[in-house]
């Protein structure tokens, strides 16, 4: 039996993902991220770009320009978003320590997603640590999407146990 998701109704100040639209919108924002990674700091930007898709917290994106892109190795593998079209994959070898298959990003995307195009995301559970305005985020339930959860959004959020066909 199908489990229903029951929307969260958000506390001033705070979206919840079930009024994101599909198609997803992508939107500009300067809020300022930080990942880090076995105690590097691999990006810091408050250029990224957000996309916010129904039942998902939301993913950044970030320019490569403000990230130290000598750490991230491209892998094999890729991955098709009916929506902004074929993603590839970086890997993290920093100082010896590495991660497989951590960031994603767009070569090609889709002409409504252009702006994304080679601007990379990354997943937050493998990090060290990724911050929102100084918030460290939880990663999206799950393991396959990499949306950030903050104090900012609520759900529930796509990716947890029940929640495969929402």
């Amino acid at each position: 039996m199908m489990k229903i998701a029951t929307k969260i109704k958000p506390k001033p100040g705070q979206e919840s993902v079930w009024d994101y639209p599909r198609p997803p919108k992508i939107e500009r924002t300067d809020v300022h991220i930080i990942v880090r990674f076995n105690e590097q700091i691999i990006a810091d930007t408050r250029k990224a770009i957000r996309i916010l898709e129904t039942s998902h917290p939301p993913v950044y994106y970030l320019p490569p320009d403000d990230i130290r892109m000598q750490y991230l190795k491209r892998t094999g593998g890729s991955s098709y978003c009916e929506w902004k079209g074929m993603a590839a994959y970086y890997s993290l070898d920093v100082g010896g320590k590495t991660a497989e298959k951590v960031a994603w990003y767009y070569p090609d995307p889709v002409t409504e997603y252009l702006l994304l195009k080679d601007h990379v995301a990354f997943y937050a559970a493998p990090m060290d640590s990724c911050t929102v305005n100084g918030e460290i985020v939880k990663p999206q339930p799950g393991g396959f999407y990499g949306g950030w959860v903050t104090k900012d959004v609520v759900g529930p959020f796509k990716g947890g146990p029940g929640s495969m066909w929402w």
